[in-house]
């Protein structure tokens, strides 16, 4: 057979080496179909209409002269130019009748097709995709420029939507993105795929990446579920449920998922059987709308064949190829399948060796929240565009809010400073394309098109992690570039402190040793935001506002210390999945009384203390009967991290260890959860924070693996000052020779002993004169904040080659 003349051609006959006579898409599916469902991994099968056949039709129907006349002297920046262009030449190709030989072998492969699956060869619902010969090139993502038809059944409908598959080659997006990318119009060509569909109309469906798509960050599977057929998640009309899966642990066994947020999910898509559409949108029960629409052990399965599918790929191009996937479950069967995969073509190909940061400058009134997309900030002024038909009123360097954006919009998304969506979520059309042109955008506002208002200034601030955020007016924000190439090693390890599990990914691109100091209070605050005895005492919380919003926050939750237990576990392996195989050392929870009280339920359960920094705080609290219940959940949260995470690099570290009785009862404690010293590489470490510490070092080492210097709290301790006083403030100083000399001291107990001795206090980050002070003394490592870690580690070079080590 002579695939350059073949007018189709089964998934079984295409390899990826056929993207020219396939395209993208259907070469993809061809190449997995033959060599990876013999690996289990499912995929629905079909065939391919190829692009010779599409050239064909034009060549037949003698319209390409036609098509050139139409498009001569086009200005792409010219919206109602563009339009009306456009619509001729879609209204030409689809008016082309297809030749009987042409029209002959399309519908007697269907036929074969619904064989397959019925064995009276009646009409099968397919779903009909465009993939064009110029798709997913590294400097050209073509996908989302054509159209897909899902639910088509039957002859006639089949050689209809596979007409309107041919004319969207001319869509007006499709028009200008070639023009922007220098493409000549009939140098590319479209070949359609026609494929079984999966009833997932009855169950869900989704996107999957194996990479994420907002760091780059390799070594998770981000996949986003939602019910219903997949066009309203790659639309961006739901915002999705979301999950990370960790893909090094995946690989040893381990059910590794790291985060699970649900999604609103407020429609689904499913087939029309009364109207001529094939599929239209329905309202989602409000029961299911909280609850997640895969189980575990679904998530499991999608990110292990998102792993086969990179691993293929990665080992056909001999390099890292991380890959864009879409699934599907059939209601029917219950089976999960693969409906297409193409190489990710944005994130994979930034330089890692340079990190770009943006810093907002100055704060004002936040307007809307919603979740960012990229790193960036943008600012302009804001135009509300509802229709796509309208968008001829947008100009260069608006702010473009509106409900949800299509491949229609993509002429006037490339002129935006940022954008900003009611609905989609980080895998929607917005999503993508803004990463692609490096726009900052914010999506799954829900009312920005309410809120922000014609000819209003506003910043877009993508820079904070996940949550993004729309302030009033045009503020300042500055762009730092890090160059990460050409960093010296040191023999002082160079750890940082995170306390924000969203940014984790982001920094781990830093070139550190892993994570001196993980801090739960940020997981607490954020992710968690309930007191852990309202959570076991639900009926000791009798203000109704307040019991109402815990019930809000934990919907899905039948066992409410299960939402504590998973939620501050996921914060945790974010952290830890984000640094593995490094280390990362994550303290306890270490509130202050007063800071429980103001977490919802709180006020029942704190008592009112006068100095809170020296009262109920760190261990104190852990053995305590009044609070040993919410440890005991603390504990099973670490145990889920490492046990059933994998994350065996997570080492635990207690904060505020007063006495030697306090550290021997909470160490018991994690006895009794099965957190072993020294099993699986179990490290367990105490802050070094009060002076006791350091004057009883010796016999504190006995028990713990090693110390991290708290040097805030050591130098409150130190010269009995409440560093939250501003009365006192000019008398608090880490450089005060009192707290250098137990400073010294520690680490020189530590070394005598062979015991890890490390600093994650504040002072090396704020003082280098601090940082030089404790290289000389010998400290293995020191952990700092993120922005000032580079900046840190050429000092601490600088300074060990001064002194010969």
């Amino acid at each position: 057979m002579d695939k350059a003349t073949a007018f189709v051609l089964w998934f079984d006959q295409i390899g990826i080496e056929d993207v020219g006579y396939t395209g993208g898409k259907n070469a993809s599916l061809g190449e997995m179909y033959r060599l990876l469902v013999p690996k289990g991994v499912a995929i629905p099968n079909g065939f391919a209409v190829t692009a010779h056949a599409y050239h064909y039709l034009l060549e037949k129907a003698g319209v390409k002269g036609k098509i050139k006349e139409i498009l001569t002297g086009l200005d792409t920046s010219n919206m109602q130019q563009l339009q009306e262009k456009g619509h001729q030449v879609r209204a030409l190709v689809r008016s082309c009748e297809f030749s009987p030989e042409l029209r002959d072998v399309i519908l007697s492969s269907y036929r074969d097709l619904c064989g397959a699956y019925n064995k009276d060869r009646s009409d099968v619902d397919v779903a009909v995709r465009s993939s064009a010969t110029a798709e997913d090139l590294p400097d050209a993502s073509f996908a989302g420029q054509q159209e897909t038809y899902l639910n088509v059944r039957g002859d006639q409908a089949l050689l209809e939507s596979c007409k309107k598959c041919f004319a969207s080659l001319f869509t007006n997006r499709a028009i200008s993105y070639r023009v922007d990318k220098g493409f000549d119009h009939f140098s590319i060509g479209l070949s359609i795929g026609i494929q079984k569909m999966v009833r997932s109309d009855q169950a869900c469906s989704g996107v999957m990446f194996s990479i994420d798509t907002e760091s780059g960050f390799k070594d998770a599977v981000f996949l986003t579920a939602s019910y219903g057929l997949g066009e309203n998640i790659v639309q961006g009309a739901v915002n999705p449920d979301e999950f990370y899966i960790h893909k090094p642990t995946l690989k040893q066994g381990f059910k590794s998922i790291i985060m699970k947020k649900i999604g609103s999910k407020e429609v689904k898509m499913i087939y029309d059987t009364q109207g001529n559409k094939f599929t239209k949108n329905v309202p989602v029960d409000p029961e299911d709308r909280i609850k997640y629409c895969l189980n575990d052990d679904e998530i499991l399965t999608l990110a292990r064949w998102a792993c086969v599918i990179e691993d293929h790929y990665t080992t056909k191009a001999g390099h890292f190829k991380p890959m864009d996937m879409e699934w599907a479950k059939d209601g029917v069967s219950g089976q999960l399948f693969i409906v297409q995969a193409r190489p990710e073509t944005v994130v994979s190909g930034r330089d890692k060796t340079k990190m770009e940061k943006y810093i907002l400058q100055k704060e004002s009134k936040p307007l809307v929240y919603g979740k960012s997309v990229g790193e960036k900030i943008g600012a302009g002024t804001v135009n509300v565009i509802r229709n796509v038909h309208d968008i001829n009123q947008f100009k260069k360097g608006e702010v473009l809010v509106t409900e949800i954006t299509d491949p229609d919009w993509e002429p006037i998304m490339k002129i935006a400073s940022a954008i900003v969506t009611n609905r989609g979520g980080r895998t929607c059309h917005a999503a993508i394309v803004s990463r692609e042109l490096g726009i900052p955008c914010i999506v799954g506002t829900e009312n920005g098109t309410q809120l922000l208002k014609n000819g209003q200034g506003v910043t877009v601030d993508c820079s904070k992690g996940e949550m993004g955020v729309v302030w009033e007016g045009v503020l300042p924000f500055k762009k730092e570039q890090l160059d990460l190439a050409n960093i010296p090693s040191t023999k002082t390890k160079i750890f940082i402190n995170v306390g924000d599990p969203d940014q984790a990914f982001d920094f781990s691109f830093l070139p550190v040793e892993g994570v001196g100091l993980a801090r739960e209070e940020f997981i607490l605050n954020e992710y968690i935001r309930i007191h852990p005895l309202a959570l076991l005492n639900l009926d000791k919380v009798t203000d109704v506002a307040e019991h109402a919003k815990i019930l809000e926050l934990t919907k899905g939750y039948a066992d409410k210390q299960a939402y504590y237990i998973e939620r501050l576990a996921q914060g945790i392996g974010l952290i830890a999945g984000a640094f593995y195989p490094r280390p990362v050392i994550v303290r306890m929870a270490d509130f202050k009384s007063n800071e429980y009280a103001n977490m919802l339920g709180g006020k029942y359960f704190e008592p009112k203390e006068d100095n809170p920094m020296i009262g109920w705080r760190g261990a104190s609290r852990y053995y305590d009967p009044k609070y040993r219940p919410a440890f005991d959940m603390e504990c099973k949260a670490f145990k889920k991290v490492r046990d059933e995470f994998g994350l065996k690099n997570v080492k635990i570290m207690f904060p505020m260890v007063r006495t030697i009785d306090e550290g021997k009862k909470c160490l018991a404690i994690l006895k009794e959860h099965g957190l072993v010293q020294g099993k699986d590489g179990l490290e367990i470490y105490a802050m070094c924070e009060v002076p006791s510490n350091v004057l009883l070092a010796e016999q504190f080492l006995e028990l713990f693996d090693g110390f991290s210097i708290g040097s805030n709290d050591l130098t409150q301790m130190t010269l009995a000052v409440d560093r939250d006083s501003e009365l006192v403030s000019h008398v608090y100083d880490e450089r005060n020779e009192a707290v250098k000399q137990l400073v010294k001291r520690v680490i020189e107990v530590a070394n005598k002993l062979g015991k890890y001795i490390g600093i994650c206090g504040q002072a090396p980050s704020d003082y280098p004169e601090f940082a030089e002070f404790l290289v000389e003394c010998g400290i293995h490592s020191i952990s700092l904040n993120p922005d000032v870690a580079i900046k840190t580690l050429l000092l601490v070079a600088k300074k060990e080659k001064q002194l010969g080590r």
